[in-house]
């Protein structure tokens, strides 16, 4: 019987990458004079689109173009270097992997920079591709992600799990049929997992062996 495919969300699953996120996105609306919201509030940008959180703060279709321009050049600059590691993480990518489990990154962040940031990962030659969103905007919604990645993989969405800290991770694996695991190490925290019906919850990163063998 083979394994199953594991499709691993990048922010809040593989790194702690609120440092990067949240100054990018301070820096996008101090350049256009929109006042900074706390960094409680910012925290909740991470696993969304960026276009899906500056719309509802900034309206205005143009605004949002610029605000995502704005991230998007300090986060080439610097913003995709400012993370870390989750702890154990690292092992279970390389236990995965050696247990015969092919691995894929499918993340709402701009392709390129996730793409980046992988290939500066000691783990992140065990992924077969990086499915990431599209500069325009086409290609955003962890639906359509996971959609492209079945695509570019040729795989059935009944031969794949879905692996992330936020409620668009566990609703666009249950928009494909995909069986979903919610990690509770990054940002979305159990009760949102919950809500968004995570089939099982993970507490630490070595508790995935465990499930995806059961």
């Amino acid at each position: 019987m083979s394994r199953p495919t594991l499709f691993f969300d990048l922010d809040g699953t593989l790194i702690d990458s609120a440092v990067g996120i949240t100054r990018c996105v301070a820096h996008a609306l101090t350049q256009l004079d929109h006042p900074v919201p706390t960094d409680a509030e910012l925290r909740g940008w991470i696993g969304p689109s960026l276009r899906t959180s500056f719309t509802p703060l900034l309206g205005n279709a143009a605004k949002v173009e610029a605000a995502v321009a704005h991230y998007l050049e300090r986060f080439e600059a610097h913003g995709w270097a400012e993370h870390q590691v989750y702890a154990g993480i690292g092992e279970t990518i390389e236990q995965l992997h050696a247990g015969g489990h092919r691995l894929a990154v499918v993340t709402a962040k701009n392709e390129p920079h996730a793409r980046k940031i992988i290939a500066h990962l000691p783990f992140g030659h065990r992924f077969d591709d990086v499915i990431g969103a599209t500069a325009d905007g086409r290609l955003s919604q962890k639906p359509d992600l996971i959609a492209e990645a079945l695509r570019r993989l040729s795989l059935d969405a009944s031969a794949c799990w879905m692996i992330g800290d936020r409620r668009m991770d566990i609703e666009g694996a249950r928009h494909h049929g995909m069986r979903n695991v919610g990690v509770l190490w990054g940002f979305g925290g159990e009760q949102e997992l919950r809500d968004a019906g995570a089939d099982q919850l993970a507490a630490a990163p070595h508790d995935l062996r465990a499930m995806l063998a059961a």
